[in-house]
Order: structure tokens, then sequence, then C-alpha cells
């Protein structure tokens, strides 16, 4: 064993000297995952417990899968798990093509400083605080807001948006397009600055229009960033974050404003349930691991593209 292990330790001592630097910089990267991702994973253990902070992790009592059964049987579960896959449908209909077709109209201008100032404006709403975005949109949606300023020019009368069920999910999921729209279509622009120019000018010399080159060179182009990038938003479906929907909802649009991600913090924390909010939380990793796997296999055996 000696022999063999001594070029190995050789090896890696010559390769962290000479990017010494870049292992430095990824120091805090693996810091952060250390210390916020992998080992907090070792509180799952209180789902399965009836946990009490004054008795710590290993003097709680055990009570098996109660904490699941509790949620999957209480009235709440199915709201939940609605509202919660619902708002990511209709993110993925909506919002997932969009940066795409924002990255095609972009690709087809030839004005540079045109082309540069629609980059601009559209990649700055990335840059505002959801808070401050979840504050714009309660101002817009009161009944002297933007949105009954511009609803009374078609002879509507004033409405308060965020206390109406019928109206959360649109308002959520427009302003999150608004929002990641611009940003997102960064990753396609940068694969269309990769095809090949000559592809283009034998398309048009065959007689191939505009909408011809897009749909037979500049789509297959994107096909491979386009199925990891759908598979990585199928992977965390049921993960919806909490901090946009605690921002805008209220008790009067529980009924399709409330996700997992919000049960769990009311429950979890504001309530001091810390088992039943681990439990729950553990429920939806796990749907989520089987979602990521289920579009990776799907993909892989019909586009042959994957993440493994």
């Amino acid at each position: 064993m000696a022999p063999n292990k001594k070029p190995f330790l050789i090896r890696v001592g010559k390769d962290l000297s000479m990017n010494r630097y870049v292992y430095i910089m990824a120091i805090p990267v693996i810091l952060y995952y250390l210390i916020f991702r992998y080992i907090p994973m070792g509180g799952v253990i209180i789902a399965f417990q009836a946990y009490l902070p004054i008795k710590g992790f290993f003097h709680s009592p055990w009570v098996g899968f109660k904490q699941f059964i509790d949620f999957l049987t209480g009235p709440y579960a199915w709201r939940t798990i609605r509202n919660t896959l619902l708002i990511n449908v209709y993110q993925i209909l909506y919002g997932f093509p969009a940066p795409i077709i924002l990255a095609l109209l972009l690709n087809e201008i030839t004005g540079g400083f045109f082309k540069k100032t629609v980059q601009t404006l559209s990649y700055l709403p990335h840059f505002i605080s959801i808070m401050v975005v979840c504050g714009l949109l309660k101002d817009f949606s009161r009944t002297t807001g933007l949105f009954n300023d511009i609803a009374g020019l078609f002879g509507s009368e004033p409405i308060s948006f965020l206390t109406m069920p019928q109206y959360f999910r649109t308002i959520y999921v427009a302003s999150g397009v608004w929002q990641s729209m611009g940003w997102g279509s960064i990753i396609y622009l940068a694969t269309l600055s990769s095809v090949d120019p000559n592809l283009y000018e034998a398309a048009e010399i065959d007689g191939a229009n505009r909408f011809a080159k897009i749909l037979h060179i500049t789509l297959p182009a994107l096909v491979p960033i386009i199925t990891i990038q759908l598979i990585m938003r199928l992977g965390y479906m049921m993960s919806e974050g909490q901090e946009k929907v605690i921002l805008l909802y209220n008790p009067l649009i529980y009924e399709t404003s409330d996700i997992i991600s919000s049960f769990v913090y009311r429950r979890g924390l504001e309530e001091a349930n810390y088992s039943f909010g681990a439990a729950v939380g553990l429920f939806n990793s796990v749907i989520n691991i089987f979602l990521l796997w289920f579009a990776n296999w799907f993909s892989r055996r019909t586009v042959k593209e994957s993440l493994w």
C-alpha cells in the first residue's frame, strides 16, 4: 500500500500548492454548506420525537411516525399540498418559458444599444429586495392602488386584491415572472452566444426565414440547458420559499395562499411545535427527492439529457 500511497499524496500536495488560491476561495462556500446545510440534518431526528428543548435530542420521548400521521390526517394537509403544487405548476407554465422567450427575442435584436438597454432593464427587478417587492405589491393591490387605477379604466369597481383568495396566485406568479425573467435569460443568452454563425448563414442560403432558423438551429441548441434547468426546477416543486408568501398573505386568503413552507413556519416556529414542523419539512424533502429522480429518469429516457 505504501508505494501506491506516496505518489497520490504527492499529486494532492502539488495540486493544493498550484491551486491554493482557488481552494482558499472555496473555503467560505464549503463552510456555509457544512454549517447551514449538512450539520443541521442531524436535527431531523426530532421529527420522530415529541421534542422538548429542555430535554434535548437524547431525552425527548420517541413517538415514531405520529407527527407525519397528524399532518397527513389533519384538516390542512390537502390545502397546503394543493396550494404548493398549484403555485409551482403555474410558475413552471408561465415562469419557466418566459426567460427562454426573452432570450430568443434578444438574440434576434441586431441593434447593440437597444439590446443592452432591454437587457439591463429586464435584469434590474432581480436585484430588488423581496421585502420591497412585496411592499409594492401590497400598495398596488389596495383599493386606491395602481391595479385598481388600471382596472378602473375598464369600468371595474375598486377591490382589495390581497383580501380576495382568487387573486393571490395570479399576483404571486406574475410578480415572480417579472422579477426573475431577465436574470433567468442570462444562461440561455450565454448558450446562444456559442452557436456557430455559419449555421445561420447556411440556413439563410437554403432559403430559411427567421422563424425557421429559430426552430431548427436556435431551439435545438438550447435543448440541453433547458432540460437541465427544467429537471432542477421540478426538483424543488414542493419547496416554494415561505418568505414571499408570508409577506403577502393573511388569514382571509389562507384558502389559496397557505403553502407547506408557510404552514411549517406557523406550526413549527410560531407555535413552537418543532417536531411537527420537522416532520412536515422531512415529508416535503422526500417528495422533492422523488420528483427530482423521476424528472431526471424521464428526461434521460426521452431527450437523452440528464443530471446523472
